[in-house]
């Protein structure tokens, strides 16, 4: 059983992020305040839930939530910036698209930047340890797989639908057949372009 909070009598946000190690798409940012007490014995760290059941706590999460956001941070910035960096700019920027402001955040992992003058803890595996990092992690993949479904009508071929961007073998395959796209994060080895170069 999750636990609903790391500090009661206080409103908590939880973040996490969803895409990281993915070569294309944006890496999604999410932060999610429950209500206090709240308990969902159906909620778990979104990689320990099957697409249909996540699919199916989304809306739940976005119901019942005192508030929540989800940000995508873009090939681009992932790029310029780097992954880490991307992601904990993502969680600030979702923090600070929340109706209610956090008296406390508890963030999935080892790293994260101050936001403004909120005190933080990172928990590694956080995801499975509380609810609020949990319901994060939900609305974080199942926002960014709702996206990779669409650019993949839009870049066929890539198999989006599927691999979500990660770099699964046919996906490896097709950038080497297909060349890279404007959703291809260049700075990941796989994806330089100095390996398409052809003079």
């Amino acid at each position: 059983m999750l636990e609903s909070c790391m500090m009661p009598d206080v409103i908590e946000a939880g973040c996490d992020e969803a895409g990281r190690g993915c070569l294309s798409g944006p890496v999604a940012c999410a932060a999610v305040i429950l209500p206090p007490g709240y308990s969902n014995p159906l909620l778990n760290d979104s990689k320990q839930l099957s697409e249909r059941k996540r699919e199916a706590l989304r809306p739940v999460i976005e119901r019942e939530a005192l508030a929540w956001a989800v940000v995508m941070v873009e090939p681009e910035e992932i790029d310029r910036i780097n992954i880490l960096r991307a992601s904990i700019l993502g969680m600030h920027r979702a923090l600070e698209a929340l109706d209610i402001r956090p008296e406390h955040i508890i963030v999935d992992g080892n790293r994260f930047s101050p936001w403004n003058d909120v005190p933080h803890h990172t928990i590694v595996k956080g995801d499975g340890r509380y609810m609020s990092i949990a319901a994060a992690s939900i609305l974080a993949k199942t926002h960014r797989d709702e996206l990779m479904r669409r650019l993949d009508a839009s870049w066929p071929g890539y198999g989006w639908s599927r691999n979500k961007g990660y770099p699964t073998r046919d996906h490896r395959e097709a950038i080497i057949r297909l060349g890279l796209t404007p959703h291809h994060r260049r700075s990941y080895a796989p994806c330089r372009p100095t390996l398409f170069d052809t003079d």
